[in-house]
């Protein structure tokens, strides 16, 4: 068995979705061209930006049928970045709710895409 070490997004606009990415990861890209761009994560991790209307085979779901989950320390790092990412151009899905895993908000990339930011329960 191989881990993941790739993630891919399918977006609608490469220029908006690396601006969005690269001022949120605090990064910029290693690759871009028209239609793909890749930011690099952490410990290997790829994030790979590729624009739709190329992806082969065509995709059916698009941003929103599943998240990107960052986990911080503190109840209060969750409150805090809430607090950067709403003064921003993201889209704050959730406000800081306390859920049975936690803390958490969600918050979506230009593309729809679910980013939660959680301080696990416990």
């Amino acid at each position: 068995m191989t881990d993941p070490n790739f993630l891919l997004l399918y977006v609608a606009d490469i220029a908006t979705s690396v601006a969005f990415w690269s001022d949120l990861l605090g990064r910029p890209p290693i690759e871009k061209s028209d239609t793909f761009a890749m930011l690099p994560l952490r410990d290997g991790v790829m994030l790979g930006l590729w624009k739709v209307d190329g992806v082969e085979p065509a995709a059916r779901l698009t941003g929103g049928g599943a998240e990107i989950a960052f986990a911080v320390a503190t109840r209060d790092d969750v409150d805090k970045i809430h607090t950067d990412w709403s003064d921003g151009d993201r889209t704050i899905l959730q406000p800081p709710t306390d859920m049975d895993f936690g803390r958490t908000f969600t918050a979506a990339d230009p593309d729809g895409h679910r980013l939660r930011v959680f301080c696990p329960a416990g």
